[in-house]
Parts: C-alpha cells; sequence; structure tokens
C-alpha cells in the first residue's frame, strides 16, 4: 500500500481541465490586436511596389547617366537631343557625328522606365548639361507620388 496525498476536494483535477484552452474573451482579443495590426501594415506593403518602381527609376537614371558622360569623354560633346538616348546604343547618323563612338556602345539597350516608357533626354537640359527623365506613372509631365516626373537632376 502507498500513501499518495490526497487532492482536496479534486480541485487538482478541475485546473488541469479548465487550463486546456483560451477563452472566448482572449481569442477576441487575439483576433482584435491582428486586425488592427493588419490595418495598419496592409496600407504599407502595398505601397511598395511604387516605391520599387521609383527606386529601379533613380537606378537607371544613374547608369544612363553615366554612360552619357562617358559617350561625352569619347567624343567630346554630349548626344543631341535630336540623336537621342540611342546614341549609347548605336553610333548617330546625323551630325555631329560620334569619331570615337565606343566599339558595343555604351549602353547594351536602352531600357524603358519602371512603367514602360522610354526615358526622356534633352541636351542641353533645363537643370544641367543634359537631363534624363521619366513621366512616371502617368505618363504626362508632373503629378504627385508615383505619377510624378522623375529625372537625372535629382540623383544629385
Amino acid at each position: 500500500m502507498s500513501l499518495q496525498p490526497a487532492a482536496e476536494d479534486g480541485a487538482a483535477d478541475h485546473s488541469a481541465t479548465a487550463d486546456a484552452g483560451f477563452s472566448l474573451l482572449e481569442l477576441m482579443v487575439v483576433v482584435v490586436i491582428l486586425s488592427v495590426l493588419a490595418l495598419v501594415i496592409v496600407p504599407r506593403v502595398i505601397d511598395r511596389p511604387d516605391q520599387a518602381r521609383m527606386v529601379r527609376a533613380r537606378t537607371d537614371l544613374g547608369a544612363i547617366s553615366s554612360a552619357v558622360k562617358f559617350y561625352r569623354l569619347d567624343n567630346f560633346r554630349y548626344p543631341t537631343t535630336e540623336q537621342g538616348l540611342a546614341a549609347l546604343v548605336s553610333p548617330p547618323s546625323s551630325a555631329p557625328l560620334a569619331p570615337n563612338w565606343a566599339e558595343g556602345g555604351y549602353v547594351d539597350q536602352m531600357p524603358k522606365d519602371p512603367w514602360g516608357q522610354l526615358y526622356n533626354y534633352l541636351s542641353p537640359g533645363v537643370h544641367g548639361d543634359f537631363d534624363i527623365f521619366s513621366y512616371g506613372a502617368d505618363g504626362t509631365p508632373g503629378g504627385d507620388g508615383a505619377d510624378a516626373d522623375i529625372g537625372s537632376w535629382s540623383l544629385q
């Protein structure tokens, strides 16, 4: 015969079953907290594609600006507005010609902006020796947010 302490009024058995799960109130509190977090986080996550496109546009503008500067180093002038950024991919066929145009070009191909449009080029530019820019998501001058123009002048 073994001696075991007796449970007082069955309290040990009752507490084990009472702690087996969450109460409805606890579950409702968790659902409310998760809902509030979702309301705060989801709009921020949804805006990320626009931010990613803007970052990509800035990266493209930096690379194209560097290519235009290399063109100038080789040929002592920037491509004209008429020659455009195509002068970075293939030698210009209109005056002024590029006598020292780099074999293979300055870029493999001209990238499109993140909204599927070609980048615009002005030489001389409004903001400097040259301007390379995108009209943003709406494809028209001006705008706010993702529709805002983004240009090489904003990189400096």
